[in-house]
């Protein structure tokens, strides 16, 4: 009697136009031959692990009687690491998660499943930043990588990159207010909630190339100096495996040589320290040799004197190592698409904590396919 109320069922999907079980099986089947990147992820990362951290994050009053009830923490966790990898606003992720069955699966929901609104998932992160729960989130995956045998060893990649943030319309006296840190006083609450006065300018100069076979004696192309406005990623990555192992966010503004103190793993089985010359300064010199790390930051060119040979030598062995932490930033910018769309450092330091993480995880999926068996 089951097998004919479960055939009945069936073909009253099918002549409804929805798909049945078994389409639904061949569906995904074809998602798993086309080689489905999530499902990849979900087979290779325990996110089982963040279901502690996430709960001490979460964790509130009893609730009342009536309501619906919360959505399963990992599940809402795993929601952003779906935005963080395809760059996608509260609004556009439910609208993929319901119209995407690689989505679906990886998050654990059926085609009658509820999925959780752009307001449910924008409450949850906002949570996650009250409780600046990603420090610990970050902490529980690389205490995950070192289980897996991925210790931090060969030394340490030191850098920064500038990530856009909306650019802001203001005057120039609140733009003086806003460095001064003050709210203008013109503001009123509800446009001083839609204006980021955390956000910094900088420059980022483009070095120019010479053209092959140019004249010698030609002028030299100059170089770029592009503005950009928003925040900085600071980042520290293991020679070795080349994670993520520390990090920290800041205004696009920060000087990036400020920030290696901060920076530098004390759990990395090798003592070199590679980054440019944003980071040599004598106290940071000290810094490194009172803790017995190796410095090879690179070295400036005096004003207005060339480089001796030795030194610029010196300099391009360094860049073949340094350049690895450059993967770490076009990953995110380019196939990622890392922007900050939100307002304020707080929000700003989970959207870039979580981009982080899930560059680990993505680098893990890539460690772990390179040692897996032909």
């Amino acid at each position: 009697m089951d097998l004919i109320h479960f055939a009945n069922d069936a073909s009253e999907a099918v002549m409804a136009g929805q798909p049945g079980f078994f389409d639904l099986s061949d569906r995904y089947e074809a998602l798993s031959a086309a080689g489905d990147p999530l499902e990849r992820l979900g087979s290779v990362v325990d996110f089982e692990v963040f279901r502690g951290p996430l709960i001490a994050a979460l964790r509130r009053s009893v609730r009342g009687k009536g309501g619906r009830p919360p959505f399963d923490p990992v599940m809402m966790f795993k929601i952003l690491v779906v935005q963080a990898l395809y760059s996608l606003s509260d609004e556009a992720t439910e609208f993929q998660i319901k119209d995407r069955l690689s989505f679906q699966r990886f998050l654990g929901l059926g085609l009658d499943g509820t999925v959780p609104d752009a307001t449910t998932v924008w409450l949850f992160r906002e949570r996650l930043v009250q409780a600046k729960a990603i420090d610990r989130l970050f902490a529980r995956f690389d205490a995950a990588l070192k289980d897996r045998g991925y210790l931090a060893m060969g030394g340490q990649i030191i850098d920064a990159t500038v990530v856009p943030a909306p650019k802001q319309r203001n005057t120039e006296a609140e733009k003086a207010a806003i460095k001064e840190g003050r709210v203008p006083e013109d503001w009123k609450p509800a446009k001083a909630r839609q204006k980021d006065r955390d956000a910094r300018w900088s420059i980022k100069y483009s070095k120019a190339k010479v053209r092959e076979g140019a004249d010698p004696k030609a002028a030299k192309p100059v170089d770029l100096a592009i503005p950009m406005f928003g925040y900085k990623n600071h980042i520290g990555i293991d020679k070795a495996h080349g994670l993520i192992r520390t990090w920290n966010a800041s205004a696009a503004n920060a000087h990036d040589g400020a920030r290696l103190p901060g920076l530098i793993s004390r759990i990395n089985t090798g003592s070199g320290v590679w980054a440019d010359t944003a980071y040599r300064s004598k106290k940071n010199e000290a810094f490194l040799a009172a803790g017995m790390f190796k410095s090879h930051i690179h070295q400036r060119r005096k004003p207005r004197q060339p480089l001796p040979e030795r030194i610029a030598r010196a300099n391009t062995r360094r860049s073949k190592i340094r350049a690895q932490v450059e993967h770490v930033f076009a990953g995110q910018k380019h196939r990622m698409g890392l922007v900050v769309r939100t307002i304020g450092i707080a929000r700003a330091t989970i959207k870039i904590g979580m981009a982080n993480l899930v560059y680990n995880f993505q680098r893990l999926v890539w460690l772990e396919g390179r040692t897996a068996p032909a």
